[in-house]
């Protein structure tokens, strides 16, 4: 069990980075030939990606859900993501063993998201949590004083937005 963290927190991360989601939709039940390859796929490449630190992974987090499983990752750098998609011997194995026996089936779905985010362009609050994901991935700092709103955190002036009304 992780450590609760109690307090309001946020992340801390130096520079731009990569949130990538990816993750599997099991499409027919009944196929565990199909899926349970591609699920146990994953786990070589996380462990290829947290032992070799220099691809430009930072850290993921793993959401399971009765009909598959969706893993939110941060990256350095799209580079190094792509890089790893095109290149890590791991990753392009595991491909290729699912393209021949799922393919276009639709017996597995699979899914990517990938966001580019500015350096100083997010902001985040954990609350009585524990260590958990960009401020795993960064650093897991006290949101006070100009972290203290997410207004703030995103350099603003903390006061909140005042929506401008519409024209007659």
């Amino acid at each position: 069990m992780s450590k609760i963290m109690p307090g309001r927190y946020t992340a801390q991360i130096d520079g731009s980075f990569v949130v990538f989601i990816i993750g599997m939709r099991i499409n027919k039940l009944w196929a565990v030939h199909k899926w349970l390859p591609a699920f146990m796929a994953m786990n070589p490449m996380i462990q290829e990606l947290y032992r070799n630190p220099d691809l430009g992974f930072l850290h993921t987090s793993f959401h399971l859900s009765w009909r598959g499983v969706t893993l939110v990752q941060y990256w350095n750098s799209f580079e190094q993501l792509e890089h790893y998609a095109h290149k890590g011997a791991i990753h392009l194995a595991a491909w290729k063993r699912f393209n021949q026996k799922v393919g276009t089936s639709g017996v597995v779905g699979i899914y990517h998201e990938t966001y580019l985010v500015p350096e100083k362009q997010y902001e985040c609050l954990y609350n009585n949590m524990p260590v958990f994901g960009l401020a795993k991935a960064g650093s897991h700092v006290p949101a006070v004083g100009k972290r203290e709103t997410a207004s703030r955190r995103l350099g603003g002036n903390g006061e909140p937005a005042v929506p401008t009304p519409p024209n007659p």
